[in-house]
């Protein structure tokens, strides 16, 4: 169990910047920060290229398509984690059986 104290420094405070907006001043635990600043970047890498490329799309249409973009990734892993955990399961069960089954008189 941590301390109030070691709770505290187990938090680190940042401030990120998305598309060009306001930044936002976020508390993080200190082992995301790596994964907070690599969204940060994918983010704004992806609405850079976009604006570019749909140049006729307001700032705002590129921001929610890149929101999408990365809506659909997140659910599709999702989708992709809860299959292979149910695979996963369905053969620990197909195993135990298997061990389970064995007759120790037949060898």
């Amino acid at each position: 169990m941590h301390s109030r104290s070691q709770q505290l420094t187990d938090k680190l405070n940042i401030t990120i910047r998305i598309a060009g907006q306001a930044p936002l001043a976020l508390q993080i635990n200190r082992e995301d920060e790596e994964v907070c600043r690599t969204a940060e970047y994918q983010v704004n890498r992806l609405n850079s290229l976009w604006s570019d490329r749909f140049s006729n799309k307001s700032r705002m249409e590129v921001l929610a398509m890149v929101a999408y973009q990365f809506a659909q990734l997140y659910y599709t892993q999702t989708r992709s984690q809860e299959r292979a955990a149910a695979e996963l399961a369905k053969f620990e069960a197909d195993l135990d059986e298997i061990l389970l089954d064995v007759d120790p008189g037949r060898g």
